[in-house]
């Protein structure tokens, strides 16, 4: 039985992703595999299905481009409801739940979807309780973005909000102290306290941070750079000071 039209933005691809949703209790309608594929993860994939008693279904080839012509699924994908982003009180939940000093990423105008999984990802890693994206302007969690962060969209507490200057004025009321990472930082990264509660801001890719947000910073932070290029990727350097924050906290 043919699945019929699904919105593109409805489906997980790759077999790293689709395994991590199952993992994770992502609301997976099914997952749609080409006919043929084989190997130790499609084992793993429909065990977690079946798990879960969420329907597998095969199919071909044509069948299977149909749906996702753009894809490289690896020949498999999963169906998800629309996403539902987390609230920001969910977020600072989520550090209390861990008992844990808050640690949040707010991404401000990422405009690149494979940044953006590259950041979540490495934010899952490090133990990142929740990412803040912008509502406009921004890229946004779309079936891209779940590939390039291998998945870790689905394990990760994720919120969209209106007005990023705004939200910082509130987690700077809840005791967090916000880090703004910017090429004209005054300290190195290194050189602030990262064991308080810290919201970490990575800027734009080409822009940076945005004046009004860059003036809601506690510490505008700059990472050394000793060749002749300019600047690092933002994934890469948002990537650095993130485990900077976890080697802080990991010393003690």
């Amino acid at each position: 039985m043919k699945p019929g039209k699904i919105d593109t933005e409805r489906l997980i691809a790759g077999r790293k992703p689709v395994i991590e949703a199952l993992r994770a209790g992502t609301a997976v309608e099914r997952v749609l595999l080409l006919a043929g594929v084989q190997g130790q993860e499609i084992a793993d994939l429909q065990a977690l299905a079946r798990q879960a008693r969420i329907p597998v279904m095969h199919m071909s080839r044509q069948e299977f481009d149909e749906l996702a012509p753009d894809h490289a699924t690896q020949g498999v994908l999963a169906v998800v409801p629309s996403r539902t982003f987390a609230e920001l009180e969910d977020l600072l939940e989520q550090s209390r739940r861990r008992h844990e000093q808050g640690f949040l990423l707010v991404l401000d105008e990422i405009e690149d979807p494979q940044n953006l999984g590259a950041l979540v990802r490495t934010a899952e890693c490090v133990g990142v309780h929740g990412v803040i994206l912008p509502r406009h302007h921004a890229a946004t969690v779309t079936s891209a973005v779940v590939k390039a962060s291998a998945g870790a969209t689905e394990h990760m507490l994720i919120a969209e909000v209106t007005n990023i200057a705004q939200t910082l004025k509130h987690l700077k009321d809840e005791g967090y102290w916000v880090v703004g990472l910017d090429g004209a930082g005054d300290r190195p990264y290194t050189a602030v306290d990262m064991e308080l509660p810290v919201a970490l801001v990575v800027g734009n890719e080409g822009r940076g941070i945005r004046r009004l947000v860059k003036e809601r910073c506690d510490f505008l932070v700059k990472i050394p750079l000793r060749g002749k290029i300019g600047s690092l990727n933002a994934s890469v350097a948002g990537a650095v000071v993130m485990y900077e924050v976890l080697r802080q906290r990991e010393k003690t």
